[in-house]
Order: structure tokens, then C-alpha cells, then sequence
């Protein structure tokens, strides 16, 4: 992957904005699990957050790679892209699958940051991983779906005005095929919550202002239903390809903020007379770590190449995911071990980030459900689920 003039001015953008916004400003916010509405509000006025909006529609009319670059160097400014991410690419459904109407109706406001899209709601606490069980019904009376059921891990749904919905319009017992009877809701949140949407947040180890839905009545229009009924989990899975590679690139960014921490401190920290960074035992992880991270880089420039070229890239973008979260993760314990026990000390950020990228190989998928991804739909093994 050649670099370009706009990746490199994409990059210096981005370092500027997070210039005022240093790992102070992100230690205080998780200290209160408090949302970075000045963060959010930048990006989005700097243009960040709809740089894949078409320019037709206001947005920044960029492809998933230079995406996948302003999310890396927020998470290797320090900071946390996680909190906002998914307003880059939710958005994708109705942009790909919406009317004409709906297009024009939406993606202009969140492309100005008028409307939030940053919740998306597909997993529930008995269907896990297996999204074709999911049983939150939505069923047509008039003009309206009137949908019951629940939600598990959405992020940030107190803080979006919209929230993307899947849910099961024709019961499983009905369908020919499970991959059918999934439908898209689109859900005004200022009006759903209190009118038949409860949310119930959940306390986490990282601030991702995580929560449980309840749907009790809840009524949808159905000018809000996107594409067909009954197509939806197509129309879900063709976004998650994005998304693995844009937490590939965030993954990739706290990596690269671990190894140049480790080793700015493996520099400095002097023990018995002589730099710890000296000895090979502390060197070596940290240089392993880099080098793992530059081999997650390149498949993850490779998945977006091709994403954006409209190719075929479930393979690569799921292993791009993987070796990005293994290599952020490897990065994140030498680190941590490099640190001693000042590791642990919330002055140095490190704990915060520690906890941030552990996350990341266990959502949005988890590293098992990707290996069994490349063990049967790329090797040709037998189907384990």
C-alpha cells in the first residue's frame, strides 16, 4: 500500500485535532465514565466522522481506507476512537440498501452532525453470536412495527438520536431458510426511549457506555423499515466487513501508542546502573511486538484495498481483525511489563488502554468465531457450528 499525499494530510489532520484533546483529557473522562462530547463534536465538524458519506450528501466521499487511517491515529494519539467509530460505517446500511427518500433524509444530518447514528442493535442475550436465533419480533399493524424483545452490549445509545435495529418480522418457524425473516428498522431514539424502549446500561471493564435494551410496544414507523422485509441479515453482514477493518486500523493505532510508550520508558528507566531497554529481555517483546503489528498493517491496507475496489474481502477483512487485536493486545502486556508496577498507575494511561484494546478480541466478533470463518468458508473444513 503506497502512501499518498491525502493519507499523509488525513494523518496530520487528525494528529492536530487530537493535539487538544491529550491522554489527560481521556484519563479524566474514563475516570468518570464520562462521554467526550467536545472529542465527538470536533471530529465531526472537522469532517472525520462522515468521511464516508458521499459528497452528494455533504459527507467527506473517502473510501474505507483513508477511514480506517483517522480512526488509527486517534487511538495512536492516546485516545479512543471506540467511542464514536460507528458513525463512520452504520450508516453504510441505509446508504447501500435505503430509499432514495431515506438517503436524502438522513445521511446529509449525520454527515453535519446533526443526527447521531452510533448504535446498532443485533445481539441478544440468548442468541449470542448465532444472529439468525435472534427473537426480538417486529410485527406490521397499520403503519406501524410494533417490536418486544430485548438488546445486549449496544454501545452508546444514550448518546445517538438514531439506532440501527435488527429484528425478526417472520418467526424462524415460518422461514424456508434461517438467514431469512430479518428486517432493518431504523429507530428515532427521542422518541422511542420512554414509549416502549428502556435502556439499562452495563457496567464494563472500559468505558464504551455499554447497554441492555428493553422493547416493550415499541412502535416504529414503517417509512423507518430499510431495503426489503425480510432481507436484513444481508444487509447487515455487507457492513461488516467495514467494520472488522476499521477496529483492525483502531487495534493497529493502540499498538503503535503501546510500543512507542514501552519503549520511550525502556530508554529512560534506569536500573543497576544501566537502561532496562538494554537488556534483551525487556527488548526483545517490544520489538516483537512491532513487528507484528507492521505484518496486521499490511492486511489491513490489503482488506481496504480491496473493500474499496469492490472486491470480494470477508477473508481478509476478518484477518485483519484478528492479527490486529492479537498484535495491539501483545503490544499492550510488554508494555505494561516494560512499565513494572507504574503499569498499573492510571497517571501513566497505560492500565486505560490496557483495558481499552482487550477488547477488540472478543468484539464486534470474537478471535474463535474468525477462525472458524477461515477454517470453513477459506480451507473448506467442515462447518463446527
Amino acid at each position: 500500500m503506497l502512501t499518498t499525499t491525502l493519507h499523509e494530510d488525513l494523518r496530520q489532520g487528525v494528529r492536530q485535532l487530537c493535539d487538544r484533546y491529550p491522554v489527560s483529557y481521556w484519563r479524566e473522562l474514563d475516570g468518570r465514565e464520562a462521554y467526550p462530547e467536545a472529542f465527538v463534536e470536533a471530529m465531526t465538524k472537522a469532517g472525520h466522522l462522515g468521511a464516508l458519506i458521499p459528497e452528494e450528501y455533504g459527507g467527506g466521499g473517502l473510501g474505507v481506507t483513508e477511514a480506517s487511517i483517522i480512526l488509527e491515529e486517534v487511538n495512536r494519539s492516546g485516545g479512543n476512537a471506540g467511542v464514536c467509530h460507528a458513525q463512520m460505517y452504520i450508516m453504510g446500511t441505509i446508504l447501500r440498501h435505503g430509499s432514495d427518500a431515506q438517503k436524502r433524509e438522513y445521511l446529509p444530518k449525520i454527515a453535519i452532525g446533526e443526527l447521531r447514528l452510533q448504535s446498532f442493535g443485533v445481539t441478544e442475550p440468548d442468541a449470542g453470536s448465532d444472529t439468525l436465533s435472534i427473537s426480538t419480533s417486529a410485527v406490521r399493524k397499520g403503519d406501524k412495527y410494533v417490536v418486544n424483545g430485548q438488546k445486549i452490549w449496544n454501545s452508546r445509545t444514550q448518546y445517538s438520536d438514531l439506532m440501527l435495529l435488527l429484528v425478526r418480522t417472520t418467526p424462524l418457524s415460518e422461514v424456508k431458510r434461517r438467514t431469512e425473516g430479518l428486517s432493518v428498522l431504523l429507530v428515532d431514539l427521542r422518541q422511542a426511549v420512554g414509549h416502549g424502549l428502556t435502556i439499562q446500561p452495563i457496567k464494563t471493564m472500559m468505558t464504551h457506555f455499554t447497554n441492555h435494551l428493553f422493547f416493550d410496544d415499541m412502535e416504529v414507523p414503517v417509512e423507518n423499515l430499510i431495503g426489503q422485509e425480510g432481507m436484513g441479515f444481508r444487509y447487515i453482514l455487507d457492513g461488516m466487513n467495514a467494520e472488522r477493518i476499521l477496529i483492525a486500523a483502531e487495534s493497529i493505532g493502540d499498538g503503535d501508542w503501546f510500543v512507542e510508550k514501552a519503549t520511550n520508558y525502556a530508554k529512560e528507566r534506569v536500573v543497576f546502573g544501566r537502561p532496562i531497554g538494554q537488556n534483551q529481555g525487556v527488548q526483545f517483546p517490544i520489538a516483537r511486538a512491532h513487528v507484528n503489528l507492521r505484518a496486521a498493517d499490511l492486511m489491513r491496507f490489503r482488506a481496504a484495498e480491496m473493500f474499496d475496489a469492490g472486491q470480494p474481502c470477508g477473508a481478509e477483512a476478518n484477518m485483519a481483525k484478528l492479527l490486529g487485536s492479537e498484535a495491539s493486545w501483545e503490544a499492550a502486556n510488554a508494555c505494561v511489563q516494560t512499565f513494572g508496577g507504574f503499569g498499573f498507575a492510571r497517571e501513566f494511561d497505560v492500565e486505560r488502554k490496557f483495558r481499552e484494546t482487550r477488547l477488540y478480541q472478543v468484539a464486534p466478533i470474537s478471535t474463535n468465531l474468525i477462525l472458524a470463518f477461515v477454517g470453513q468458508n477459506v480451507l473448506g473444513m467442515p462447518r463446527s457450528y
